[in-house]
């Protein structure tokens, strides 16, 4: 058969028609593309919603929670020497804000009264406390062993005195802090010394008891300082410049014998007891083995004399 001509009309419409082939079939890509992604983008949608709708109620109550706590923070009124200060007290580094409380001394009753003979109270509660301070030449944060709520013991002349809110406060260190309880009083089972210091259960001198019976207290002795007892509870050790703690050299039940005047003397129970630093402790030696020396001695005496 004979070929049809190529003419210029003909060839025109043939390149129309691939023209229109190519666009038709570019839309139908660009087609499934968009539907695919719809798909996708409502899948993520409904999984989403999923994840979300168990915890929405949970993060809706804490953010109500939150708000009505900053309300209420923004409306109570916070004090200092008399000044109001626009929000509550923030102790930074290692310092802790304690409320002073009294010494309370505790009748044959069980009336607790509040001793009026001591120069200063050294009893208090702590409200709020920092987060610990920097080493000056490690940069290691050296955590604040005392946190708020607890009750803590410390030097009678330590810190600085301040009126916070109407009550007798006092801006003290972590490091004033010889030990912290929890309750009302001072108790053996709920004190715990605070970091390097010990508790030692002091010696009672024999010789300070009249012939009635009546114990006279040391402390109105001249020159007759106890410095010797045994080790009733240590802390948690002394810290060092990398943040970790060195393993005290004595163990309760251990006796020692510490340096003149280095301890803190406290009464708990009716108990003399001293707080000393572990650095402070001259010798240490197990006290039943003591006791066994001691008796040993008393016996080879009784046959000397015999």
């Amino acid at each position: 058969p004979s070929a049809t001509p190529c003419t210029p009309s003909l060839t025109l419409r043939v390149l129309q028609h691939v023209t229109t082939r190519k666009r038709n079939h570019t839309k139908f890509e660009v087609s499934n593309m968009i539907a695919k992604t719809a798909a996708s983008m409502m899948m993520l949608c409904a999984s989403g919603a999923a994840a979300w709708a168990p915890t929405a109620p949970a993060q809706l109550v804490q953010q109500r929670h939150s708000a009505t706590a900053l309300f209420s923070s923004a409306t109570e009124k916070y004090t200092m020497d008399g000044q109001e200060i626009r929000g509550p007290l923030t102790p930074l580094g290692n310092l802790v804000l304690v409320k002073v409380k009294d010494t309370l001394t505790a009748t044959d009753g069980g009336v607790l009264l509040p001793d009026q003979s001591k120069e200063r109270p050294t009893e208090g509660l702590v409200i709020a406390s920092g987060p610990g301070k920097i080493h000056p030449f490690t940069a290691v944060r050296i955590h604040n062993p005392i946190k708020e709520g607890m009750s803590v013991l410390y030097g009678k002349f330590d810190g600085r005195s301040i009126e916070y809110n109407d009550d007798s406060c006092q801006m003290i260190r972590d490091d004033d802090c010889l030990l912290y309880y929890e309750g009302v009083t001072m108790k053996l089972d709920n004190v715990y010394p605070v970091r390097d210091y010990v508790l030692v259960e002091l010696d009672v001198d024999e010789s300070l008891e009249t012939n009635s019976g009546v114990v006279i207290s040391q402390q109105v002795v001249a020159n007759n300082n106890p410095c010797e007892g045994v080790v009733v509870k240590i802390g948690e050790g002394r810290m060092a410049s990398n943040g970790e703690f060195t393993k005290s050299p004595v163990q309760p039940g251990d006796r020692v014998k510490f340096r003149d005047y280095a301890g803190s003397e406290v009464k708990i129970e009716g108990k003399e007891y001293s707080l000393v630093k572990m650095v402070n402790i001259l010798s240490s030696f197990n006290a039943e083995v003591a006791e066994a020396a001691l008796a040993e001695a008393a016996a080879g005496a009784e046959d000397d004399e015999s």
